[in-house]
């Protein structure tokens, strides 16, 4: 429900806030005051094209920004703005959003239905939630949607099991080709790093051998060896330690570095005995790592990556064995999916076509109140036999057909109706099946045109009727429905200095009868004119009181 709207320098619209409550209120004024510029600035909210046309001459930038109260009761804000450029911006609640995202998050709210604003009934896709609100199969055209939900889910599922078994085969192929690739060269984790490390000791083995001969010879067997040498300084060190304890610590780890010298001596002559200089495991340990690099360069980098990729190559594989057990498993389950959803559908469908003619008489009959007797209306329906057409409506998809004149027959009616006839035509949908949430805000602009009399005091009173559910904005130029708003706002234009000011006043009371005398008489409000506003106004209230008693 739209709470509060401020315009600035839009069109002709400088500065303007207006406060709006529930149930049904009247917007009137003179041609070219700005009645429309306002239904147009909510129709921005709602994701309306925006034009550098908008603004106000002289002005930078014109802002539109409304306050709505949403069906949980949480007050929502958006604001939208149009620069001299024709540049845009919208925001929701203070935060900047595109104008899809406005659009999704008041186009709910609000509903527009103007000379040229009749998306509803321009959309033949609705036409059935239409009929189903009228013939109260809400429930039943839900159980379709979730039963066809459901069956396309499975289907989905299965297709992709099932996707093209050519495909499937090679990709199979595929994987067995890399599986035996990795599975024959069968690495070893870290076994790179070792390899790594033995082709260098291969690669200098000469060194390597020569090098633990000469350690060898140096620290034990030669004539200078270190071990037998340090026998004398442990000697010396022993005597020095007897004359000063502070050689005790040294002379005590004798034994110690005596043990790791002659553990080097003993390493160092087995290493270096153990040394196989052999070129061809060299050249064995070469090809091994180079096999390794280009497994790690196709599955890697790492060897560990080349075994994660094995393991998941084996997953897949498995996968794709079992997807022709997993789809013919899935077929049962398609099949009664499909079956439950044309159950429910063809039930639907019975339903929808048994209501369709006594929801066409009642139409008439509620378009003949409103100036357009001898309508006829009809209801077409899809076949319903191309799945193809299926949807989580139904089997059919279906169009309202009108004839809005005897002796024509009858056609689509987006195409067959004026803006005038879409109004009132919208006017009768709505008070017979509405599918609008409780408190959502609906616009009729001048849904009055091409109507008078006693058919004003008819839609004055659908209107009236309308507002119990939903709130009701009306812009009309008839006193007739003008009387029967529970509000009354008055759009005034005037001229201040050289620039056009657009002002927007609730009228109550005497200056609402005012309005009213104005609208009936014109410039020249006599009293018997005043007494036929004061009249409309408390047969207004009189019915009022007795629909409420109702």
């Amino acid at each position: 429900m739209l709470r509060f709207l401020r315009i600035q320098h839009l069109a002709v619209i400088d500065r303007l806030e207006l406060e709006f409550g529930p149930g049904f209120t009247v917007l009137t004024g003179e041609t070219g005051a700005g009645k429309s510029i306002l239904v147009g600035a909510v129709g921005l909210l709602v994701g309306g094209r925006a034009s550098a046309d908008l603004v106000r001459t002289g002005e930078d930038l014109a802002t539109v920004e409304a306050i709505f109260e949403t069906v949980d009761g949480r007050e929502m804000v958006a604001r939208r703005e149009i620069s001299a450029q024709g540049r845009s911006r919208a925001f929701i609640d203070g935060a900047l959003a595109t104008t899809a995202a406005l659009r999704e998050a008041c186009g709910g709210l609000v509903d527009l239905h103007g000379q040229h604003d009749h998306q509803v009934l321009l959309d033949p896709a609705a036409h059935l939630d239409l009929l189903d609100e009228y013939a109260s199969l809400t429930a039943a055209h839900t159980a379709s949607s979730a039963a066809f939900t459901e069956w396309q889910r499975i289907r989905a599922e299965r297709d992709r099991l099932l996707s093209s078994e050519r495909e499937k085969a090679a990709r199979a192929e595929f994987l067995s080709f890399q599986i035996t690739e990795i599975e024959r060269v069968a690495p070893e984790p870290s076994e790179d790093e070792t390899l790594a490390a033995a082709r260098v000791v291969l690669a200098n083995s000469d060194k390597l051998q020569r090098l633990c001969g000469d350690a060898y010879n140096a620290l034990y067997e030669g004539d200078t060896a270190a071990l037998p040498a340090l026998s004398t300084v442990w000697r010396k060190v022993t005597d020095l330690a007897a004359l000063d304890a502070r050689f005790l610590p040294y002379a005590d780890a004798r034994e110690a570095v005596k043990s790791q010298l002659e553990d080097l001596a003993f390493f160092l002559r087995s290493y270096g005995s153990e040394i196989e200089a052999s070129p061809a495991r060299l050249q064995e340990v070469e090809d091994r790592l180079a096999t390794l690099e280009r497994l790690k360069k196709k599955h890697g980098p790492s060897l560990a990556d080349v075994r994660a990729t094995l393991e998941r190559l084996r997953n897949e594989s498995a996968d794709l064995e079992s997807a022709s057990a997993r789809a013919a498993a899935l077929e049962g389950e398609v099949s009664r999916a499909r079956t439950g959803f044309m159950k429910a559908a063809a039930s639907l469908s019975t339903a929808r076509r048994n209501a369709a003619p006594e929801f066409c008489r009642t139409l008439e009959r509620a378009l003949a109140d409103l100036a357009m007797p001898r309508t006829r209306c009809d209801v077409r329906f899809s076949d319903a036999g191309d799945e193809a057409q299926w949807s989580e409506r139904g089997f059919e998809t279906a169009e309202f057909f009108i004839s809005p004149n005897p002796g024509e027959d009858v056609r689509p009616l987006a195409r067959i109706a004026s803006g005038g006839e879409l109004s009132r035509v919208m006017l009768a949908l709505k008070t017979l099946a509405s599918i609008d949430a409780p408190g959502k805000t609906l616009i009729f602009d001048e849904v009055d045109a091409g109507i008078g009399g006693a058919v004003a005091d008819v839609v004055g009173c659908r209107l009236q009727a309308l507002a119990d559910r939903v709130q009701v904005l009306c812009i009309t130029h008839l006193p007739q429905i003008a009387a029967c708003g529970r509000s009354h706002v008055r759009i005034a234009k005037s001229i201040r200095g050289d620039r056009t000011i657009t002002k927007v006043t609730r009228v109550e009371g005497p200056e609402r009868e005012q309005e009213l005398a104005r609208m009936i008489g014109g410039t020249k409000i006599s009293a018997t004119v005043m007494a036929s506003a004061r009249e409309m106004l408390q047969a207004r209230s009189l019915r009022q009181t007795g629909r409420k008693r109702i």
